[in-house]
């Protein structure tokens, strides 16, 4: 063995020219503890897991919340289309019908004081936006 080499269970900086066994964050004897790498495998499958649902959860919500508006468009869009001759009053509740030939109309009478062919009864919110009750 040459005088400037150690032996490979001696921890000697060679740079600094010191044993610097008790500034290494592992242990450095034989005695030390078992270094155990953590297994994260399993955490990260958790976790890619709950992302999944929370991602899937919150598309099925964003959906449905589509599909509403879709839909409300499309009843306020057949009421501003229709006939009516006076001014809804908000929070009322008005009725939508179809002539014969297939023109609506909105109307106070309700579909149990007539025989027209009822479409649909509406409320008109305070926002002016018609929701089908």
């Amino acid at each position: 063995m040459t005088e400037n080499k150690k032996p490979d269970n001696v921890v000697f900086n060679t740079e600094t020219q010191k044993y610097d066994a008790s500034l290494k964050p592992y242990g450095t004897s034989v005695g030390a503890p078992i270094i155990i790498p953590t297994d994260t495998v399993a955490w990260k499958n958790r976790s890619i897991n709950k992302i999944n649902h929370k991602v899937s959860a919150k598309y099925l919500e964003l959906k449905s919340e589509y599909e509403n508006m879709i839909q409300e468009f499309e009843y306020n869009k057949l009421i501003f289309n229709a006939k009516f001759s006076f001014e809804p009053i908000i929070g009322e509740v008005y009725h939508l019908y179809q002539r014969e030939n297939n023109e609506s109309f909105l109307s106070l009478i309700s579909p149990e004081q007539c025989n027209f062919k009822s479409i649909g009864s509406f409320y008109l919110n305070a926002g002016q936006i018609w929701e089908k009750i």
